[in-house]
């Protein structure tokens, strides 16, 4: 989910850091992710399925549910994944309400978000400073958990681009069943009035969640400060 944007002065640091940035790679972490014997995961933000191999190597037998708003991505999604039974997409948002918005969709697909893009964003990464206007629906989690056959334990991850506070808000009691949830947390603003690590702790801790540590940090490429972190949380007691 992080580093999509590496200096592209050599091979090593382009490849480590797509690892990075794309979400792909849970290497650190793979033994206790296996050990937990996924049987859903709901990958939420999925773009054009970069997760969605990851999490086959963690859970082969797993049903994957994925959420992705933007068309041309959605359909790449379907079409990598075409001949996995195990797996179903969603052409959808997810948020605290359902209705149908304008998403600030990036050249740079991965940077796309339901919030504008912050200058600090900009300044960092000046290849995402353009983005043009897209028509998304948008759901709530909860809302939709008829329409999933949720089996447990279940991996949540959510990769929203700075709208992960909004997807916590709708998730409702279908995100009481996560057992381990990893979200892409900002610790600065990188998309306007995102939630911030701080906000995102905040609301799965009261919600029964403790924070277990983080990966893939994305640092700025300016002065190496921490921009953002994919944060691990488990049920309280787990």
């Amino acid at each position: 989910m992080l580093d999509r944007w590496i200096d592209r002065a050599g091979l090593r640091r382009v490849v480590d850091g797509a690892r990075e940035r794309l979400g792909i790679d849970l290497r650190p972490h793979e033994r206790w992710l296996r050990n937990m014997r996924f049987r859903t995961v709901l990958d939420v933000g999925a773009n054009t399925g970069q997760f969605v191999g990851e999490a086959r190597k963690i859970a082969p037998d797993a049903f994957i549910y994925s959420f992705e708003p933007l068309r041309d991505c959605y359909e790449a999604l379907c079409a990598q994944q075409r001949a996995d039974a195990r797996f179903k997409a969603f052409h959808v948002a997810l948020g605290d309400e359902a209705g149908e918005v304008t998403m600030h969709r990036n050249d740079y697909s991965q940077s796309s978000s339901l919030l504008p893009m912050a200058e600090l964003h900009k300044t960092a990464f000046p290849e995402t400073r353009h983005s043009s206007p897209e028509k998304v629906k948008v759901r709530r989690l909860d809302d939709m958990a008829a329409e999933l056959r949720i089996e447990r334990p279940m991996l949540l991850k959510i990769d929203v681009q700075g709208f992960e506070a909004k997807v916590i808000a709708g998730a409702g009691e279908l995100l009481r069943q996560a057992d381990v949830i990893i979200v892409e947390t900002g610790v600065e603003a990188l998309y306007e009035g995102q939630a911030l690590f701080d906000d995102v702790y905040r609301m799965l801790y009261e919600r029964g969640f403790r924070y277990r540590g983080n990966h893939n940090q994305l640092h700025s490429p300016h002065d190496g400060r921490v921009l953002q972190a994919d944060a691990f949380f488990t049920p309280a007691g787990a």
